[in-house]
């Protein structure tokens, strides 16, 4: 009896559960996704039906990978270089391209100016606005100078519009600002819901790849900096760009994600101002300060966005404190970095007058500096800010610093060091065996901290660093 109780109970279909986010199924009910570690996502859907597909006819015959014609995946240009540089050369015919970024950053304004460089007799542009109405974008194309005759603009928050008007313009690029506004009359839920961004998007892929035609969706971010809605959303497209900066400064990067059709380790560089925004090709400008004389508590340094080299500048000011817990306050580095930097100054270099100081770190222009070659100059900034003494002029260093004082080596030296004597910069600090110098460069290999303190006028150190002048 018991034995056929058992199977009578394991003919039924059990209960399953599935994650919201991501797709992910288990058997039981768990608090946290072990996919993609979400709280709270794991809801019950009712065990899948057994289903057996029966071979269908083939509508496209599959070819040896050699005979398949490539030149249908061949990027078009989206008339912004500094935009073709991340997507690998520009946009592909079906790619679906996912552009995230905080409010305010400027991802509207970087879109319309696209959708009008891209516009053409033979590539028709779509705008669709979700968010504004559509006399609002019209003014914002008036001040940046995005007027073009092939250039179309709509505003629709509902799906069936938005394929309507796909029908009418036959687009060869679609820009959807934004997804999250956009809603299917066939899915309940509002619009922004996860049930109403995964329709949305799936039917705007599948548009795509129908039509051949390049869509840039926008999409919201959360309050921690990740992209809002389901993380199947990133799964589905082709390409996925983060947007970033602050709203204070003028710079702004476009850094890649995901991109099937390129590499990842590609920045965009842009600047936004009250005419629009535009490309720079050498944004190093912008983290500089140009001066006659050298100043106390400033350091230039190289830093690798990606693959591309960029020199900034890292200032600091130590002043007498007023309270018994000195400040410290930091801007575009680390305060952990800092903190670090301060420790190895006091202990390693033998600098006693920064512990009872204000200390005040920050970078110029905006940039952030979070790589760890950029130790050695925060810390030649805060000694010469300590001393009140200059650092000497045209002097570039990079390095990472360990708590024991050593400075080690980082990736990208040669890279570094061309981008600094392109600008002019004829002496640098970096860790030993540099590789190739550029010529006419003198490179200072510094093994500690305390090497790299003797570039400080009246600095009392054991041995001097080793220089290695033009060395090929």
């Amino acid at each position: 009896m018991a034995a056929r109780t058992k199977s009578a109970n394991s003919g039924k279909q059990r209960p399953s559960y599935r994650c919201t986010e991501c797709g992910w199924q288990t058997a039981k009910w768990l608090g946290r996704c072990a996919e993609c570690q979400a709280w709270g996502t794991i809801e019950e859907y009712g065990a899948p039906a057994v289903r057996t597909t029966a071979p269908g006819r083939v509508t496209t015959s599959a070819l040896p990978i050699g005979e398949v014609d490539g030149r249908q995946a061949t990027a078009r240009t989206t008339g912004v270089p500094e935009l073709d540089r991340v997507l690998g050369g520009g946009l592909v015919p079906g790619a679906v391209v996912l552009l995230a970024g905080e409010p305010g950053v400027g991802k509207s304004t970087l879109l319309l100016d696209v959708a009008a460089k891209s516009a053409s007799e033979q590539h028709k542009t779509l705008y669709v606005t979700g968010e504004e109405s559509a006399s609002q974008v019209r003014m914002r194309a008036d001040r940046i100078h995005a007027i073009d005759d092939h250039l179309y603009l709509a505003a629709e928050t509902d799906l069936s519009a938005v394929l309507g008007h796909l029908d009418a313009v036959k687009p060869s690029l679609l820009i959807m600002d934004s997804v999250q506004t956009v809603a299917s009359p066939e899915i309940d839920g509002a619009p922004g819901g996860m049930a109403q961004v995964r329709e949305v998007a799936g039917a705007l892929i599948r548009a795509s790849k129908d039509r051949g035609m390049s869509t840039l969706l926008v999409g919201h971010v959360t309050k921690e900096g990740t992209i809002a809605g389901p993380r199947l959303l990133e799964h589905l497209v082709d390409v996925v760009l983060n947007f970033e900066g602050d709203r204070h400064a003028r710079l702004r990067l476009v850094r890649g994600v995901k991109n099937r059709y390129g590499t990842t380790d590609e920045v965009g560089c842009f600047e936004l101002h009250d005419e629009g925004i535009t490309g720079l090709a050498d944004p190093s400008g912008l983290f500089l300060t140009r001066r006659d004389e050298p100043v106390p508590g400033t350091c230039l340094t190289v830093t690798l966005e990606g693959r591309r080299p960029l020199v900034a500048e890292v200032q600091a000011l130590t002043v007498d404190s007023q309270i018994p817990s000195p400040r410290r306050t930091t801007s575009g580095l680390e305060t952990s970095r800092v903190s670090m930097m301060l420790a190895v100054l006091e202990q390693r270099g033998k600098i006693s007058a920064l512990g009872k100081r204000d200390i005040y770190s920050a970078t110029v222009g905006g940039v952030k500096l979070t790589e760890p070659a950029a130790d050695l100059a925060i810390a030649l900034a805060l000694a010469s800010a300590a001393s009140d003494t200059p650092l000497p002029k045209n002097l570039v260093a990079i390095g990472e610093v360990g708590l024991a004082g050593e400075v080690r080596r980082v990736t990208g030296v040669q890279r570094r060091l061309a981008e600094a004597h392109r600008l002019g910069f004829t002496h640098a600090l970096v860790p030993g065996d540099p590789g190739k110098v550029p010529a006419g460069m003198k490179v200072l290999e510094v093994a500690d901290i305390g090497d790299a303190l003797r570039v400080l006028p009246k600095s009392r150190r054991r041995e001097a660093p080793r220089e290695t002048e033009d060395r090929r």
